[in-house]
């Protein structure tokens, strides 16, 4: 499906330079009436074509599309994507529309008799007020969701994690029982400290590291983030979440998970995707995949960034506190 896709755009690419050579030709040549004619034809046939191409593309590539938001917080990203993907289909419609038709309707012509028309104020006030309200109504509702994930609450009282990136993986590390991160710098990697967790603060005492993240369900989480080496960026797309991870400060972002690993397995658009998934990979002769959310590395951050991903679970609270409980603290750790 994607393949015929690369050749629609590379048979595209041909078409328009072999138009563009044929023009060159004829700039000596002048168009009858017929030529008109046909021409505004051919501009209707592109029109039901370019039609044709969009719905298909609504439909069949619908099936890479992401599944529904995992955050309570990302249900205003979806709703953000969908309020703009839809005004600007509808304006594409019309636009496409009006284009063609109108190259059909004014065909040249030797009995017409072009009208001159100087300008509009009415409709210049019409198109200018119109696309202004519009996006300024989606960047204030793109502003209040965008503060929705970068400021917490102390009344929130968010579980805080930090993710640590380096060339080429991911670290985590949770804040103890005081729900304080400890201090960290690269200056105080060393051994096992990999974090560069200053071990004299007591903050740091009972903070847990751990290289799989377990959140819990319901419950809003608060992510720190720091990068060793290079510019990377945290990716969780199933919550859609992400941000920069950057050399000498710290970053960060908050949002509550909304379904745990289970069910979003069992979500029949996640099971439609996984088994388009494993009809190729069968094919190939490769083990099943199973649904799992990630947090991936958005940044091509050197050769092996493909590599850099952390498994993220999501459960219910009484197996999060159980998990853990199971955790050894740094100052367990590091003695």
């Amino acid at each position: 499906m994607l393949a015929l896709f690369y050749i629609f755009i590379a048979v595209a690419i041909g078409v328009s330079f072999w138009q563009i050579t044929r023009i060159m030709n004829f700039r000596s040549v002048i168009a009858t009436d017929k030529d008109n004619e046909k021409q505004g034809k051919y501009a209707l046939g592109f029109l039901a074509f370019l039609y044709a191409m969009m719905i298909y593309c609504l439909i069949a590539m619908n099936v890479i599309m992401l599944p529904e938001a995992a955050s309570f917080e990302g249900e205003h990203d979806d709703n953000l994507f969908n309020i703009t993907f839809w005004l600007i289909g509808i304006v594409q419609f019309g636009m496409q529309f009006l284009i063609f038709f109108f190259t059909y309707k004014y065909r040249g012509n030797k009995n017409n008799k072009a009208l001159f028309y100087a300008d509009s104020h009415k409709l210049e006030l019409i198109w200018t007020t119109i696309p202004a309200v519009t996006i300024v109504l989606l960047i204030g509702y793109g502003l209040w969701a965008w503060n929705n994930i970068m400021y917490v609450g102390d009344d929130e009282n968010p579980i805080v994690i930090e993710v640590y990136s380096q060339q080429f993986r991911w670290d985590a590390r949770y804040a103890g029982e005081d729900n304080q991160l400890g201090l960290g710098n690269v200056n105080f990697i060393k051994g096992i400290n990999t974090m560069g967790v200053d071990m004299s603060d007591p903050s740091a005492q009972d903070d847990k590291q751990v290289t799989e993240l377990y959140l819990p369900k319901g419950k809003k989480v608060l992510f720190k983030f720091r990068s060793q080496d290079v510019l990377h960026s945290a990716y969780m797309p199933h919550f859609r979440a992400q941000m920069n991870c950057v050399p000498g400060m710290v970053t960060q972002f908050a949002f509550t998970p909304k379904y745990t690993t289970a069910e979003m397995r069992d979500n029949e658009e996640v099971k439609a995707k996984v088994e388009g998934i494993n009809k190729i990979r069968r094919a190939k002769g490769e083990d099943p995949y199973e649904f799992d959310y990630l947090l991936l590395c958005n940044k091509i951050c050197g050769a092996s960034h493909y590599n850099m991903q952390m498994k993220i679970t999501v459960v219910d609270q009484n197996e999060y506190d159980k998990w853990l409980s199971e955790q050894k603290t740094l100052a367990q750790v590091i003695k």
